[in-house]
């Protein structure tokens, strides 16, 4: 709605996972290169976490794009409430598995043809799991044990779980030790501090065709940060809603009476903020 009044060519602050959007903080970037090794190098199982919103899945969608670029096939399940039936059913249709897919025995004789097929041929197989927190314990089980399929130069299964920091903390309880001991590589993301996210909104605002963007002041950037404490998913939201606010006033610069605003329709809440929402209500009572 506001892209022409910007001079825009793109929506800034989508909540949508676009990599082409990724803000390649420091902290991303060592991310993002240690799941591209750990898959090249055939590692076997990497964990990724992070808090709600701080961009794993946007992480989880560039490995796919480099995944797909050097032709690399992937299974990624995006919904992780399956039972192990389920599960087998959904890595048999991404790998397109040429079997009866409702039979966990032939998934599991049509999987490791592939996965030999291609190790023979110096190749490797990807399996990607978003909110692997989720999991069951018993598909988790099913998970640990595709990560026993090796030869002699690595992993012929690259496992990813992505997931929020519950799943990191599960890792850590005696009945996953097993699968803790296999895990060679660990990767977290961690929310912003006050210059990322400067940063942050300056690039995105940068691709998005605003070079040189003063619709936010230092003083509310610094604001945003804190109300939304760094997660980049708030981040959009509440910028997403101060542009569209500036928009309805015809005013190209964002005021902090404004993120107050916004604020209060989005529930925020953040260290000494006492439920603003709330006492704005309670004073027109």
């Amino acid at each position: 709605m506001y892209k022409a009044f910007f001079g825009l060519n793109s929506s800034p602050f989508n909540l949508s996972p676009d990599p082409s959007y990724l803000y390649r903080s420091q902290q991303h970037e060592e991310a993002l290169a240690s799941l591209i090794y750990g898959v090249q190098s055939r590692k076997g199982f990497i964990v990724l976490t992070g808090e709600v919103g701080t961009g794993k899945t946007t992480m989880l969608e560039c490995l796919r794009d480099h995944l797909t670029a050097h032709k690399t096939p992937f299974a990624f399940l995006f919904n992780s409430r399956l039972t192990p039936e389920q599960f087998f059913e959904m890595i048999a249709y991404d790998f397109d598995l040429q079997c009866s897919r409702t039979s966990k025995t032939e998934v599991l004789l049509a999987l490791n043809q592939l996965l030999i097929e291609r190790a023979n041929n110096n190749q490797t197989t990807v399996l990607i799991v978003d909110e692997a927190q989720n999991l069951e314990w018993a598909v988790l089980e099913e998970i640990r044990l595709l990560g026993n399929l090796e030869n002699r130069r690595g992993k012929m299964l690259q496992i990813i779980l992505s997931g929020q920091p519950e799943l990191g903390r599960r890792l850590e309880e005696r009945e996953y030790r097993q699968l803790k001991q296999r895990i060679a590589l660990r990767c977290q993301l961690r929310p912003f501090d006050a210059a990322e996210t400067g940063n942050y909104i300056g690039a995105r605002l940068t691709r998005a065709g605003l070079r040189d963007q003063k619709v936010f002041s230092p003083s509310v950037i610094f604001e945003i940060h804190k109300r939304t404490q760094g997660i980049p998913r708030l981040i959009n939201s509440v910028c997403d809603n101060l542009m569209l606010t500036c928009f309805a006033m015809e005013t190209r610069e964002a005021t902090l009476d404004m993120l107050d605003e916004v604020a209060r329709d989005l529930h925020l809440e953040w260290p000494g903020s006492q439920r603003p929402w709330e006492q704005a209500e309670q004073a027109t009572l």
